[in-house]
C-alpha cells in the first residue's frame, strides 16, 4: 500500500470517529487489509463495498474511501501489471464499470501527487486553470463542476466561518456541494495547527464527514 494513501485513510478514519456522536468499532485493520490485498483491482472494489455495507456506520466516506483506492492502485498496483494496462481493453472495461463511483476528490489527490512529485506549492487557481484547465472550450463540464470554487477563489484569503458561509449556501444538486468546504478551507490552510483544527471542526454542521475529508487531504499532502 502506498505510503501517503495509508497515511491519508487512517487520519480520515481516525478524524471521522472523533466526530461520530456514537461509538463505533475500530475497523482501521480491516479496511487497510482491503487495500493490500492481492486480489485484483475490481475484486478490491467488492471487498470495498462488502465492507461498507458491513459497517454502515462508516458508510459516508464510502465513495471517498473508492478515490484512495484507485489512487493505491495508480501508485503501487499498476506497476505489476503489464505495461500498458492502462491503455488494454480490460482496464477500459473497468473504468466503464465504475464510471459513477468516487467523487471529484480524487482531481484534487491526483493535483497534490503532481505538485508532490514536481516540488511545486499547491494552488486553488493551478488546480482549476493548469490542471483541470476549466478556461478550455474542450473542459465545459469540468467547470461547471467546478464552478463554486472558481466563483469564490478569493475566500482562500479568508476563513473557515466565511468558506462555511458560502459552502451552506451550495444548491445540493451541486457535485461539489460536499466537499467544498474542505477542498478551499486546505487551499486557505494548508498546515492547520491544534487551534485551527477545532475551530474548522465547530464551525461544520457535518463534523464527522468535513473533519475526515480535510484530515485526509492534509495527511495526503504532509511532506
Amino acid at each position: 500500500m502506498d505510503n501517503r494513501i495509508a497515511k491519508a485513510l487512517k487520519a480520515s478514519l481516525s478524524a471521522y470517529k472523533e466526530n461520530v456522536q456514537n461509538e463505533i468499532e475500530d475497523v482501521e485493520a480491516e479496511l487497510i487489509a482491503v487495500f493490500e490485498s492481492e486480489e485484483s483491482y475490481m475484486q478490491k472494489v467488492e471487498l470495498l463495498d462488502q465492507f461498507f455495507d458491513n459497517h454502515p456506520v462508516y458508510d459516508a466516506l464510502r465513495e471517498i474511501t473508492f478515490d484512495l483506492l484507485l489512487m493505491n492502485f495508480f501508485a503501487a498496483d499498476v506497476s505489476k501489471l503489464e505495461e500498458d494496462y492502462l491503455e488494454s481493453e480490460e482496464w477500459e472495461f473497468i473504468e466503464e464499470q465504475t464510471i459513477d463511483r468516487g467523487t471529484e476528490l480524487l482531481n484534487l489527490l491526483l493535483y497534490l501527487r503532481e505538485c508532490l512529485d514536481e516540488d511545486l506549492e499547491p494552488e486553488l487557481d493551478d488546480f482549476l486553470k493548469e490542471f483541470l484547465l476549466v478556461d478550455e472550450d474542450e473542459f465545459q463540464d469540468e467547470y461547471r463542476i467546478y464552478e463554486p470554487l472558481l466563483a469564490n477563489q478569493i475566500l482562500i484569503e479568508s476563513s473557515f466561518q466565511e468558506i462555511y458561509k458560502v459552502a451552506d449556501k451550495i444548491e445540493e444538486n451541486q457535485e461539489l456541494v460536499e466537499l467544498f468546504y474542505p477542498i478551499m478551507s486546505f487551499f486557505m490552510e494548508k498546515e492547520p495547527d491544534k487551534k485551527q483544527l477545532e475551530e474548522y471542526t465547530h464551525i461544520s454542521n457535518n463534523r464527522a464527514f468535513d473533519t475526515a475529508i480535510y484530515a485526509l487531504i492534509i495527511a495526503y499532502y504532509q511532506k
